[in-house]
């Protein structure tokens, strides 16, 4: 599914999901001292926190509380010319939860061993699981790129690689389906959902399994925020008056979506740094050419960043857009973005003169068939 509202009465439960939640992390890490330092990163509303300690004989520890059982990252910096980059491989992925978390390893964060906490524990299983697969992708990715120019060229060889990775994908889905549903009263559950979920849920398969989840889950910090993302996505559903919203255009006049009632209309959310927006834009351009003069226009919301005017103007421009365009030019943060749940770029919406949602993520030569087949 990836690759690419909570219910009233949830309301009603007892206040004690929402206490502070005490933690503890240790580690002993070889044994190194100072100047290597370790990191814990998290997120309380939206907003980035960072605690972080030097080691001494190889041991680190944090402690402090949180709003509920939060999601974490626990890293190690080596120090001012150490040669070691600092990736998801050297890192480790924990909950913060009653108890202690202990993390150790004779040399890295590579091979740590992380113990303690229910939730936590999960989540280490849940990376297990997905490990061989995660060693499948990174072979088939050497397979690739050790590849020559003329086998790159060689469909059949491209249909092998293309094969292999459509399985690896499709064999991700089927364990963090299989996760979620089995381990509904954990935190690992949840983001075993979300990553069967993917960038763009679709809301009638994930808003069960998502209800199915015990009441401590769907009441964390990231409980709460992901239902309220089901919310949106549910109210930009196939079939649902898309939601109206007003944004200003290059030269600072506002521009409602309401106005376009009447015509069929391309929701098109993209952005200048975007690579994969820009290679889309000449099947959209195509489609709006062929189709502008039957009911049909394009409104263009960019997630563009801020004091990056001249940018956006630029790629307007050379990538010849010439249907409305608006934005706030507040990056992922843009309004209309936050309101359409829209988490990934290239995302379009295309709405009936109604205004009803009509399809979704149309790509190439998808979007001038669907135009094809609604407007006789």
């Amino acid at each position: 599914m990836k690759r690419f509202q909570m219910l009233p009465a949830v309301l009603l439960l007892p206040a004690l999901v929402h206490a502070q939640t005490k933690y503890t992390v240790k580690g002993k890490i070889g044994n190194y001292n100072e100047p290597v330092k370790s990191y814990l990163v998290y997120s309380v509303d939206g907003e980035q926190k960072r605690d972080s300690s030097f080691l001494k004989n190889g041991e680190f520890s944090f402690s402090g509380t949180v709003p509920g059982i939060t999601k974490a990252t626990v890293f190690l910096n080596y120090g001012p010319g150490v040669s070691r980059v600092i990736h998801q491989s050297e890192s480790v992925k924990i909950f913060l939860e009653p108890g202690t978390i202990n993390i150790k390893s004779a040399d890295s964060m590579k091979t740590a061993t992380v113990k303690g906490g229910i939730h936590t524990t999960d989540l280490q299983a849940l990376d297990a699981q997905m490990k061989p697969l995660g060693e499948r992708n990174k072979a088939l990715m050497a397979r690739y790129y050790g590849a020559t120019e003329d086998q790159k060229k060689d469909s059949a060889f491209m249909s092998v690689i293309m094969a292999e990775s459509k399985q690896i994908g499709e064999d991700e889905d089927a364990i963090m389906k299989k996760f979620a549903e089995s381990h509904t009263k954990s935190l690992a559950g949840l983001d075993a959902l979300k990553q069967f979920a993917g960038s763009v849920p679709d809301y009638n398969t994930i808003q069960p399994m998502f209800a199915k989840l015990a009441p401590v889950v769907q009441q964390s910090p990231d409980g709460k925020a992901y239902a309220e993302m089901l919310e949106k996505v549910k109210a930009v559903s196939l079939g649902a008056v898309a939601p109206d919203f007003t944004q200003n255009d290059p030269e600072g006049n506002p521009i409602a979506l309401s106005s376009f009632r009447g015509k069929y209309v391309l929701i098109d959310f993209w952005a200048s740094w975007c690579g994969p927006c820009r290679a889309e834009n000449p099947h959209v351009v195509k489609a709006y050419n062929e189709y502008k003069d039957k009911n049909f226009t394009i409104l263009g919301v960019s997630l563009d960043q801020p004091n990056a005017k001249d940018k956006w103007l630029k790629a307007i421009s050379d990538d010849g857009l010439t249907w409305p365009q608006v934005s706030d030019l507040a990056f992922w943060k843009n309004a209309a973005a936050q309101l359409y749940a829209v988490r990934s770029i290239p995302q379009n919406f295309l709405l009936d003169p109604q205004g009803k949602i009509i399809a979704k993520n149309l790509r190439g030569d998808a979007l001038t068939a669907k135009l094809a087949e609604v407007i006789k």
